[in-house]
């Protein structure tokens, strides 16, 4: 009991160090007015996102950077997806959409679009964007200034959330939360351990030439969220990578009901301990049982203890993400319930499969 405690604080002591190092070191995409004319490929693969992908077009469309060309990619949508990409692409000969082709084994969708619109894209720069996305002025200007600055081969942001319902509110800002007590998201770029990694699919910003040389979505093809592996790639490959928080220059709405996040979730929490159970047990077991531990004690100095890093946890996580950290706080121990949910699908799904 001792010693499950000590380690629980331990843990709660480190996360906090991460946290604090991050909130302190601001890890956010610099706004630049400098301007760029470099061309630009935004690729869009899309799949039944009527509801998303025209909010996402005329983003692109009135935003400040005109140097671009778009390719939409259609992965046989069921829905009107196709004739609203069709009809936006004749306002406009930069944006282009492709109608989906039969998906080569071996490969997951969404991998297989992206390295088709790569192939397609004339841009000295290739940025791959989610359909649920929506972006602002400076977002280009800003992300290619950094790509020069610091010569990177990938940049990836991790975007603001759009969050309306409350199942949205108690699943959605878990991402943020796992992302920004865990790793030091600074450490991506300065270290070159290809172990030190992590990316969002929602944007990721390749410098051409060595996309193309190192064909990286075509490496992890057969991976459900295979972002963070590629910029292990990346880096392994002696390029550079960089990680950031977006700043307010892009949003997303990455789930469309409470099942969806939890599932959405899931495939982000399995890629984040690189596809292990072991680690997502160890973690869930610290990170939940933990603090029952510690409240069963009945050590009014410990519980304060606990109770303080996390909320401080809580608030300046909330902040870095742009979130409300008093809906966060408040939302805490429901988020902690909906975790263990996602905890326990990612490890079912696993098992299933791997006995199948």
């Amino acid at each position: 009991m001792i010693i499950a405690i000590s380690v629980t604080l331990f843990f709660l002591v480190l996360r906090f160090t991460v946290t604090l190092f991050n909130f302190i070191s601001n890890p956010k995409l610099t706004r630049v007015s400098k301007q760029y004319t470099d061309l630009i490929s935004i690729l869009i693969p899309v799949k039944d996102e009527e509801e998303n992908i025209l909010t996402l077009l005329q983003s692109i469309y009135v935003q400040d950077y005109t140097n671009y060309e778009v390719i939409i990619y259609d992965d046989h949508s069921t829905d009107r997806t196709l004739s609203i990409c069709s009809d936006f692409t004749v306002r406009d000969k930069r944006f282009n959409i492709i109608k989906g082709i039969q998906l080569l084994h071996g490969w997951t969708s969404k991998n297989f679009a992206c390295d088709l619109l790569a192939q397609k894209a004339k841009g000295k720069y290739l940025l791959f964007l989610n359909a649920d996305s929506s972006i602002k002025n400076n977002l280009i200007n800003s992300a290619i200034h950094r790509m020069h600055l610091y010569k990177l081969s990938l940049l990836s942001l991790f975007t603001n959330q759009e969050m309306k319902t409350i199942g949205e509110k108690a699943t959605a800002p878990l991402l943020h939360y796992m992302l920004l007590n865990l790793l030091p998201l600074r450490l991506v770029y300065l270290l070159k351990n290809p172990s030190v990694a992590s990316a969002s699919g929602q944007f990721m910003l390749f410098d051409s030439a060595r996309y193309l040389q190192n064909q990286w979505h075509r490496l992890v093809k057969n991976k459900v969220v295979g972002y963070t592996q590629i910029m292990k790639l990346v880096k392994a490959a002696s390029c550079n990578g960089e990680v950031l928080l977006a700043n307010g220059m892009i949003s997303s709405k990455m789930f469309r009901s409470y099942k969806d996040a939890l599932n959405g979730c899931g495939n982000h929490f399995l890629a984040a301990f690189n596809y292990s159970i072991p680690g997502i047990l160890t973690y869930l077991l610290l990170i939940i049982v933990g603090p029952m531990l510690v409240i069963i004690t009945l050590n009014i100095s410990l519980i304060f203890f606990m109770i303080s890093l996390i909320l401080l946890t809580r608030f300046m996580i909330s902040l870095s993400a742009g979130q409300n950290a008093l809906e966060n706080i408040l939302l805490h121990p429901v988020q902690m319930i909906n975790l263990l949910v996602i905890g326990f699908l990612v490890i079912q799904k696993h098992l299933v499969k791997t006995n199948v």
